[in-house]
């Protein structure tokens, strides 16, 4: 393997001895995830990994692989979801950026791209990442927001849902909120903050809609797999008093997932932001 800094760009190549100078790009991307089978590449289903390959294949003749920091489930939408690939091609990060986005759908866009360290991973290099989660609670159902929130026909009290949340800050083993097919080593995450904010406007394109909103922002250093969704179905209990505030520490502690409430649906999450 070698390495060196490029003198008048300032970023790394690196290659294998005898092969080609290899450069690491860094993607950050948005999507609506709506129609998508999630990130990950899966068998006969369409996801926003295969997609950007496919487009970066055609662009530069090479077998792309993306990494990401994260694989958000199918209806998942990302605000920031960070991937990176390396080529041999000669394109410098903002022709990417604009070829990518003159033949991806137009539901994915390329926000940024720039050159990386040789050793940057997407996923492994993250210090941190925070998701949120978004309920209408209103009378009526916004036309514009149905894909991008849970409709909640029940009347929620988003104090009881604050109360509750502050169990969850810290460092925890949460065996109770994760996916049954979840495949981590460790269930132990550390969750640096948590918050419910009740809202009665959201801003949307140019117009301001009026209704009663929550939403549920986490922040951690990383996530089991539908953590974030089981915490949001779980925070909806409390809120419809079917689980007290003190229920849902007696839940965590217990690490059992039959305890916990149902996942909420995936159009209202939102990967937020990735931390470096």
């Amino acid at each position: 393997m070698k390495t060196f800094v490029g003198s008048q760009q300032g970023y790394h190549i690196h290659g294998d001895r005898g092969g080609p100078a290899l450069r690491r790009i860094k993607l950050t991307l948005q999507y609506d995830g709506t129609d998508y089978s999630g990130w990950q590449v899966q068998p006969d289903r369409v996801t926003i990994q295969v997609i950007v390959e496919t487009v970066l294949r055609k662009m530069t003749g090479e077998e792309t692989k993306l990494l990401s920091a994260g694989r958000t489930d199918a209806g998942v939408h990302a605000l920031q979801q960070v991937a990176s690939f390396d080529t041999a091609s000669q394109y410098p990060p903002e022709i990417f950026q604009k070829a990518l986005n003159g033949m991806l759908p137009r539901d994915i866009r390329i926000i940024s791209s720039d050159y990386a360290v040789d050793d940057f991973h997407p996923r492994y290099s993250a210090k941190a990442k925070s998701y949120f989660y978004l309920i209408d609670c209103s009378e009526i159902r916004n036309p514009f927001l149905g894909r991008y929130s849970y409709f909640c026909k029940y009347r929620l009290d988003s104090k009881k849902m604050i109360k509750a949340a502050a169990c969850l800050i810290g460092r925890h083993d949460f065996s109770s909120f994760r996916a049954s097919g979840c495949g981590a080593r460790s269930t132990v995450r550390e969750i640096y903050g948590i918050e419910v904010k009740q809202m009665n406007t959201i801003e949307f394109l140019t117009a301001g809609f009026s209704g009663s909103f929550i939403r549920i922002s986490v922040k951690g250093n990383a996530f089991l797999r539908h953590m974030v969704r089981n915490i949001a179905g779980t925070m909806i209990e409390v809120g419809r008093n079917r689980i007290s505030p003190g229920g849902l520490r007696v839940i965590l502690e217990a690490r059992d997932r039959k305890l916990a409430g149902p996942a909420a649906p995936a159009g209202g999450l939102f990967l937020e932001r990735v931390f470096y």
